[in-house]
């Protein structure tokens, strides 16, 4: 059988990242990655995750220098973003973090950033395997070691094991389970059912004076389920990315009161299509000028499958790792957050990084605070602003902009202000509630399951 020092299952950003951390750092490694076809690829590689916008702190967050991320990479600067309710907006314009990007933030392209990840593995020593798949994974304890299973049947022994299969997390619940109490499942706190959502884009080519290069565009209170949204991203060219993300199994029974958003119909028998979503943004916000299909076309040679894509993103509040049985989980597969409880492709390199370190180094015993100390404050404060929003309407989305636009005063640069009482009743009330959140999850309770719940 085949002896590794790290194994690291799934090949996406955080364990591209791991395997790069963990070759540099002289650890024998290998990683597996069933790989997925896609049509701006030449190569099967990980599967999409999000959207490919990138804000000016997360690159920090991410640990980069941004003049070291590749310039093909990088498709368009931003420098805001438009939130849009149903009968007010907002712009904002600058994250109101500190950060070294020096300007909003970016979108950029997915499958080129995982393919840089890759590189930079690869030039460290790393061992990849894209395009082998693992079947399962069991843990010796008295070591401890794991034996990998692969979809060959082949078998692998690592000291180590990294699990950074995505938000799919098909190895990641039956290894986590192997040291759960009777009775009890990691699924529990991580089914991809119900702790993910789903997305959906279009690459849609643009009217030349309709496409704005440099901002973001999210419509709230348009579609219902908890943090759903439709979007713009800005692409090279005059493309863009046309998505949403929404709930898994959602229906209209859930719903409250579908004749308030914008996006469903009295004729609807069932919560539309991912393209039905689009295809209906389309036509409200451009259907009285331009034919949609004519003048918006999809642009088949983009994405993984003719100018679309579906995708889960891990949308829930993360599980510390099993440490004491040398196993890690980064990334989406451990429920880390990002913007309104959505995935986050920065907290997942950098849990990479971190555990692929550790385990290098055999110092994995600490990985869980070390990671909790670096992206802690990111997802304290997206799970609390998810808390705060979760039940909203369409008419609590237009009350919220109104408040920040009010909160904003005469800035310049569209930031929020401090200084609550200047914008009255309404942002006492936003910040009062963000701040009760944020304070119930201190010291790491913004955590699902912990450490100390496993059993070894």
């Amino acid at each position: 059988m085949e002896h590794v020092d790290v194994a690291i299952i799934g090949g996406g950003p955080a364990g591209a990242t791991a395997a790069e951390r963990a070759a540099s750092h002289g650890a024998e490694t290998v990683l597996f990655e069933q790989g997925v076809p896609r049509e701006d690829r030449a190569e099967v590689g990980p599967d999409s995750t999000d959207a490919a916008g990138m804000l000016d702190y997360w690159i920090d967050i991410m640990d980069f220098e941004f003049e070291e991320i590749p310039d093909e990479v990088v498709l368009q600067e931003l420098e805001g973003t438009d939130f849009v309710g149903p009968t007010s907006s907002v712009e904002l314009n600058t994250t109101g973090m500190d950060a070294s990007y020096p300007k909003f933030g970016y979108t950029f392209h997915r499958a080129r950033m995982d393919d840089w990840l890759h590189e930079r593995a690869a030039d460290a020593g790393a061992d990849l395997r894209v395009g082998t798949g693992v079947k399962s994974i069991e843990t010796d304890l008295s070591g401890p070691s794991h034996t990998l299973t692969l979809a060959n049947g082949d078998e692998l022994e690592a000291e180590y094991a990294i699990l950074a299969d995505g938000p799919q997390r098909r190895i990641t619940l039956d290894a986590l389970d192997q040291f759960t109490k009777p009775g009890s499942s990691i699924a529990e706190h991580l089914s991809p059912p119900e702790a993910n959502h789903i997305a959906y884009q279009e690459y849609r080519e643009f009217p030349d004076e309709l496409f704005e290069k440099d901002r973001l565009k999210f419509w709230w209170g348009y579609m219902p389920g908890e943090t759903a949204y439709p979007w713009v991203f800005p692409n090279d060219g005059t493309v863009a990315r046309v998505g949403l993300t929404m709930p898994i199994g959602m229906t209209l029974e859930d719903v409250d009161s579908p004749e308030s958003y914008k996006l469903l119909r009295a004729s609807d028998d069932g919560i539309p299509s991912g393209s039905e979503y689009i295809r209906r943004l389309l036509e409200l916000e451009y259907g009285d000028e331009y034919d949609i299909e004519e003048d918006f076309p999809i642009v088949e040679g983009r994405g993984k499958s003719k100018g679309t894509e579906t995708y889960p993103i891990s949308s829930t509040r993360p599980v510390e790792s099993p440490v004491g049985a040398n196993i890690a989980v980064a990334g989406g597969a451990m429920g880390t957050t990002s913007a309104f409880h959505e995935g986050g492709y920065h907290v997942a390199v950098r849990t990479g990084k971190i555990a692929g370190r550790l385990a290098a180094t055999d110092s994995l015993e600490n990985y869980n605070e070390v990671w909790k100390r670096a992206i802690g404050d990111e997802i304290r404060r997206n799970v609390a602003f998810a808390d705060i929003v979760a039940e909203y309407e369409p008419d609590d989305w237009d009350w919220a902009f109104e408040t920040i636009r009010d909160m904003q005063g005469s800035s310049d640069d569209g930031s929020i202000i401090s200084n609550r009482y200047s914008a009255g009743i309404g942002a006492a009330k936003i910040l009062a509630a963000y701040k009760k959140r944020k304070f119930a999850y201190r010291n790491g309770k913004y955590v699902q399951f912990s450490e100390d719940e496993y059993i070894y």
